[in-house]
């Protein structure tokens, strides 16, 4: 029912062609920003620009998931396609809870000890970085090991990663159970602490209003992150613990619907992403200005580049000038 329904034929393609046509040109931006543009690359901009580029690899390969869905969940590509697909599917999810997990942490030490030394962290970010993308890419192989595609006789379909035949019930269910548990719910407390770490030091009384406007903006974003990130990984990550614990269990999963849109929805993130990084980084925001031509905003007649002067010298444009607010304390 919930392949031959609307919901997968009509409502998750448009919701992908969105994040396609969203995605496609904004992580690219990113990536050229981040790689071309910032001069001065920190730990948390190596970050940011390692999560575009995850989400750019997912990103381009979207059109064929459009295209399976607005033909009626038949997949005509074959299953080498398949495979791919939805590797870089789940690549870019566990790739992207992983950099946004060390991102939150970057932010963590440098507003929770902004005056602590940090030398090497660029060899360091780039090392673990590295480490990412191969563990990431190594966790993806036994997806290739099994088939993913399956005809139906009854639908004269053949389906992509939609059904999964019996004797692969257990090799599927006991990969995605230990990835749901190892690359979502223990990133995901990491990410809490450092969260919950953070927003008691920005929380902690201040007597001078600047400082107590920038931490109040500063809890903001933090809030709204942490919401974004929840929102995008959380359902899905919860309906896939769902979905298999019942396929092991040999019972059927009457909420099969609410697990596709899930999973869809997690596709997003790739298209919110650059939007953070705008928020997040003052240079990004700078660099993406000076691109697209944008005027620039008042900020009562003093450059940017004097005004967060002592952010600079301190921590160079590190976070929502926080580092420099801090040093000043």
């Amino acid at each position: 029912m919930v392949l031959e329904s609307r919901l997968t034929t009509v409502f998750l393609p448009i919701v992908y062609i969105i994040v396609f046509v969203v995605g496609l040109p904004t992580n690219a931006l990113a990536i050229w920003v981040f790689l071309f543009r910032t001069k001065k690359k920190n730990p948390s901009s190596i970050f940011m620009a390692n999560l575009a580029l995850c989400d750019l690899l997912f990103v381009v390969w979207i059109p064929l998931k459009i295209a399976y869905h607005l033909n009626g969940n038949n997949w005509i590509y074959g299953e080498g396609l398949c495979k791919v697909l939805v590797a870089f599917f789940y690549a870019n999810m566990y790739c992207s809870i992983a950099f946004i997990t060390c991102i939150s942490l970057q932010r963590y030490w440098a507003i929770v000890y902004p005056l602590s030394k940090r030398r090497r962290g660029n060899a360091t970010s780039v090392g673990v970085s590295v480490a990412i993308w191969l563990a990431v890419w190594v966790l993806t192989t036994p997806l290739y090991l099994y088939d993913q595609t399956v005809e139906l006789s009854n639908m004269k379909v053949v389906t992509c990663h939609d059904v999964t035949m019996p004797d692969q019930r257990t090799m599927a269910a006991g990969y995605f159970l230990t990835m749901g548990l190892l690359g979502f719910f223990v990133p995901t407390v990491v990410c809490m602490v450092a969260y919950v770490q953070m927003l008691k030091v920005l929380c902690s009384s201040m007597t001078d209003e600047a400082i107590a406007r920038q931490r109040r903006k500063a809890v903001a974003l933090i809030v709204i992150v942490l919401v974004m990130y929840l929102v995008c990984f959380g359902p899905s990550n919860v309906a896939l613990l769902v979905h298999y614990s019942l396929l092991l269990a040999q019972r059927t999963n009457n909420g099969y619907g609410f697990y596709v849109v899930s999973l869809c929805f997690a596709s997003l993130n790739s298209c919110v992403d650059p939007f953070v990084y705008y928020f997040i980084s003052e240079d990004f925001r700078e660099h993406v200005r000076n691109t697209l031509h944008l005027p620039q905003p008042a900020d009562g007649g003093a450059p940017a580049r004097v005004v967060h002067r002592a952010q600079v010298q301190e921590e160079h444009h590190h976070h929502l000038h926080l580092l420099g607010q801090q040093a000043e304390q």
